[in-house]
């Protein structure tokens, strides 16, 4: 049986919100266990008092950090030196930093170096240079939307019924002519104007970020395997994780790789059941 690999969960509270926190701990569950789990913040700040009971619920540690001065952020210090007290002692073999804060770049960086698969966690607005220097990253705030989406079976609201059309009897009578001389100029009045044809609607814009995935599956494909060789679903996931560290299927609304695969319609795809039973999808370019 593999043994788990583990992992430090540090968080840094002045950039994440307690709503994330079992989303964050669900994400290393499926990497890893959790030996470390502490969260960094002023704790004697009224906008903390939110994090107690999520910090009960989930065991996690909560380490003090004043701040020293206003417009400085003590917490990134405190979580530096705990990562790199926790890298020399040698009981982890990977690291989840939460922050959204490019700070943590070099701290990502020196972790790799050290032989430690980091998996960085944090918003869309995560700036890129953190992003790149983690083995993974997830963005949390697309997550937490994916969670609380209904699922297939949901009821959905029923639409409104259509009003029904005025029949001819219930329209209001109208007024009797009043003179020969104005039944011209009331049937000119009465005679819809022509209406110009509507200018047909402009073609929907694809996300760029999907075109420019669609790009670089292509080109996997096309580098790994010959024209009419398959290549497997999981080899090209593994890949695209090494490349793209953000690469995650719930980004785009897929759950599954092979769907999302599929969906970009330029791949044929096959699935054959393996001798454990197991299925395993393929895929070759069109």
């Amino acid at each position: 049986m593999p043994i788990d690999r583990r992992f430090a969960v540090l968080i840094d509270a002045d950039n994440v919100s307690d709503k994330y926190v079992k989303i964050i701990l669900d994400e290393v569950s499926n990497e890893g266990v959790a030996n470390y789990k502490r969260i960094y913040g002023n704790w004697t700040s009224p906008n903390m008092a939110s994090w107690k009971n999520v910090l009960l619920d989930h065991s996690i540690t909560p380490i003090q950090q004043y701040s020293y001065t206003t417009g400085k952020n003590a917490t990134d210090s405190a979580m530096i030196i705990d990562a790199m007290d926790i890298l020399y002692s040698g009981k982890v073999e990977g690291f989840c930093l939460v922050s959204s804060d490019s700070d943590f770049t070099r701290l990502a960086s020196r972790l790799r170096e050290g032989g430690m698969m980091v998996i960085g966690m944090g918003e869309r607005k995560t700036p890129k240079p953190f992003i790149a220097a983690c083995n993974m990253f997830r963005y949390l705030d697309v997550l937490a939307a994916a969670d609380a989406a209904p699922g297939p079976g949901a009821a959905q609201q029923p639409a409104p019924a259509p009003a029904a059309p005025r029949s001819e009897a219930a329209q209001p009578p109208e007024p009797a002519e009043a003179a020969g001389a104005e039944a011209p100029a009331r049937a000119a009045k009465k005679r819809p104007a022509k209406k110009k044809p509507a200018a047909p609607p402009p073609p929907p814009q694809e996300d760029p970020e999907l075109t420019a995935m669609r790009a670089a599956i292509r080109a996997i494909v096309a580098e790994q395997s010959d024209e009419d060789d398959w290549m497997g679903v999981s080899m090209i996931g593994n890949i695209l994780v090494k490349r793209y560290p953000d690469f995650d299927v719930r980004n785009f609304g897929f759950s599954k790789l092979t769907p999302f695969v599929k969906s970009l319609g330029i791949f044929e795809v096959k699935t054959e059941q393996n001798k454990d039973h197991t299925h395993q999808a393929y895929v070759r370019i069109k």
